[in-house]
């Protein structure tokens, strides 16, 4: 019987195939299911710590920062974050070879590209800080981290519309424009939420009212429940394409 070496057939066989829709899928669900769970688990069994205000006065239902600081909330929060955080940093990769692929000759995009990558790399590093460090354990170091990851969400997701609107200039692709438009209506009802939650929330501070605390709640898990669908948008983007590990070729190999 002859003997074939190791490799020799299957060497250009993927090791690993996934198509992109099931891997956006697998990377948005994890951070949803985590969020849906820690917040029942602290309504059902947690109601009294979750809810408490520095007021004291009647709220309903807990922030995120609150779901997330207790236990087993934290242990949660932290296992689905993790999976979620490394796929995060492959899907910001993976835009920025789009976009570069399809800006190649027009440097004020190919520009906005790179500070689009960077708002990426911010967000995801933000939502590991905040994960990490819960706002029982270091308060400013979690605060920090809010702030970095809505921030870097909101000029991401800003820079994204920008760079799609260019795009859907040049394509008669049915997904490209759906992808757009979906962009546009999220960016604008992520950053509308975020101004109602800061409303609410120094309302809360300033005037200590019944319920005003759980409206901010409210607003808040929309803002995470957008900024996720958001994401969810490069089931169109890449909709036709792989995940893949595979072994290179001999004469790409470095």
């Amino acid at each position: 019987m002859l003997q074939v070496p190791y490799g020799s057939l299957d060497r250009d066989k993927p090791l690993i195939r996934l198509p992109f829709t099931f891997f956006a899928v697998v990377t948005v669900c994890l951070p949803l299911l985590g969020l849906i769970t820690c917040i029942t688990v602290s309504l059902l069994y947690h109601y009294n710590e979750a809810t408490y205000t520095h007021c004291q006065v009647h709220n309903y239902l807990p922030s995120i920062s609150a779901a997330i600081s207790l236990t087993p909330e934290r242990y949660i929060w932290r296992f689905c974050i993790g999976l979620h955080s490394a796929p995060r940093f492959l899907v910001a990769a993976v835009y920025f070879s789009f976009y570069r692929g399809r800006f190649g000759r027009q440097l004020i995009d190919q520009l906005l590209s790179i500070f689009t990558l960077l708002c990426a790399l911010g967000e995801n590093a933000g939502l590991l800080l905040l994960t990490y460090v819960c706002s029982t354990e270091t308060y400013s170091l979690h605060k920090n981290g809010f702030i970095v990851f809505i921030g870097s969400s909101l000029l991401h997701m800003m820079c994204t519309c920008r760079l799609w609107k260019v795009i859907t200039k040049y394509t008669v692709s049915a997904e490209e424009m759906t992808s757009y438009r979906y962009k546009v209506r999220l960016f604008l009802f992520n950053i509308g939420l975020c101004l109602l939650a800061g409303y609410f929330f120094r309302r809360h501070n300033k005037y200590c009212e019944p319920g005003i605390y759980t409206l901010f709640a409210l607003c808040e898990y929309l803002v995470v429940l957008s900024n996720m669908a958001f994401h969810m948008t490069a089931f169109w983007d890449f909709g036709s394409k792989d995940v893949m590990v595979a072994t290179p070729p001999e004469g790409k190999r470095i």
